[in-house]
């Protein structure tokens, strides 16, 4: 039997591996020759890859120390000292701004003996600019350079013993040796990205088209409004793929599919690391609830000025773009069951200079958590049934699921090592389904 035809055999199993798979054969192409056929002949990523603990520690090292992540806002280090502590693949990192306004970013450990320096809820390293380790007190300035051990103003050392916490004398020791960890930083739009790699690719190859598609939306110059967290029992990547597709629209979420109608979507995607697809025309609001409620962006084009965006940043952040805001969630992995999510809700200056922005804002966060709430409930009951070992993987439905397909083939070449950036369709929008 030709390779092509396995995974339309009369045994749907006949080409999936049975479980549980070795851990050693994760990193085999082999694994995942039925994920690698065209979306139409394809067969779903293995289900230990949403299970297994040996996997999902794989996964954070190949997977997420070695891409751009997007793990915060530049609103949230918008000037020299302020900071955020975030989590990428298991390590703490602070993303501050040196006294020029440049993003820095290191691993949040002291050179002494591996302090974690700053809490997660820091907002400012320190003061004068200076990130001070609670411990023994080791000082560094806000470009990583160590700066005393730990002679500086606010250290607390009595009166009078100054010389005996100079380390200026110890034999061997040269403080510019000891400067913080870094870690590559950069930002697009208003995403903060990390990337753990010391030989980090640029940003922009991982962006892609990116950023000339969204040019128009200025990106950079959006606030966030609203934030809330929520803790899910299932895979990050179910999370991922859930957003990706819509063919669960009208089951999953009825108020949705009123203002999302199928024959609108249109698959959206380019070369980079991402999967995208949007909606065109957007609908009105109905009683449910909707889009509407603050004024569009006015520097928009026809097309962008009647369009919902809707993006998956490799590996772990959606973005949806409307004419009149944002929606963000960003997706922390913690286990292979579980992933704590961050949804902002964002919007220009202008689609909030408005008397009733209140109210489209309020309008609007109760519509997403509505909408992201039911998407919860349902990636948990499939992280539910991954369990049971007797399900070895699924089928493809190639109409609604190309974008999965390339995300999951994203996820398998990290995992393999090979290092490809997806191209894109040849037509800038791809239509699913004929007009009505």
């Amino acid at each position: 039997m030709s390779e092509t035809t396995l995974p339309i055999s009369t045994d749907p199993n006949s080409a999936l591996p049975a479980r549980p798979i070795d851990p050693a054969r994760f990193t085999d192409e082999g694994l995942y020759r039925a994920t690698r056929l065209p979306v139409e002949l394809a067969s779903t990523l293995i289900p230990d890859a949403y299970t297994s603990p040996a996997f999902f520690a794989l996964e954070q090292e190949r997977v997420f120390a070695s891409s751009w992540v997007a793990v915060g806002l530049v609103g949230d280090v918008d000037g020299p000292s302020r900071c955020v502590v975030v989590e990428v693949a298991g390590r703490s990192i602070l993303i501050t701004r040196n006294r020029h306004g440049e993003l820095r970013g290191f691993h949040n450990v002291c050179r002494h003996r591996a302090t974690k320096l700053l809490d997660g809820d820091a907002r400012e390293v320190g003061r004068h600019h200076r990130i001070r380790c609670p411990y023994h007190s080791w000082t560094y300035d806000t470009d990583g350079n160590c700066l005393g051990t730990p002679l500086f103003e606010g250290s607390d050392v009595p009166a009078g013993q100054e010389p005996i916490f100079d380390t200026s004398v110890a034999r061997g020791f040269d403080k510019a040796d000891y400067g913080l960890l870094p870690v590559s930083v950069d930002s697009w739009g208003f995403f903060l990205f990390v990337n753990l790699s010391p030989d980090a690719e640029p940003l922009t190859t991982a962006l892609g088209d990116l950023p000339r598609r969204f040019a128009d939306y200025r990106l950079h110059e959006w606030i966030p409004q609203r934030r809330r967290t929520y803790d899910v029992a299932a895979n990050h990547k179910l999370v991922g793929e859930n957003f990706m597709e819509y063919y669960h629209l009208p089951w999953v979420h009825p108020e949705l599919n009123q203002v999302s109608r199928f024959s609108d979507h249109y698959r959206w995607q380019g070369p980079g690391r991402y999967t995208g697809m949007c909606t065109t025309p957007v609908s009105r609001n109905t009683d449910a609830g909707g889009w509407d409620g603050l004024r569009r962006v006015s520097t928009l084009g026809p097309e962008d000025a009647d369009s919902g965006r809707f993006v998956w940043l490799f590996p772990s952040t959606a973005l949806v773009v409307l004419p009149n805001h944002a929606f963000v969630l960003f997706t922390r992995p913690v286990a292979p069951n579980r992933t704590v999510e961050t949804a902002v809700l964002l919007a220009h200056p202008e689609s909030v200079d408005d008397p009733g922005a209140g109210e489209g804002l309020e309008q609007l966060e109760k519509f997403w958590d509505l909408i992201n709430r039911q998407d919860l409930e349902i990636v948990e009951r499939v992280q539910e049934g991954l369990a049971n070992p007797a399900y070895r993987g699924g089928r493809m439905c190639f109409r609604f699921e190309e974008p999965l397909h390339r995300f999951q083939n994203m996820v398998i070449d990290k995992m393999v090592g090979l290092d490809r950036v997806p191209g894109g369709d040849e037509d800038t929008m791809t239509r699913m389904f004929p007009a009505p």
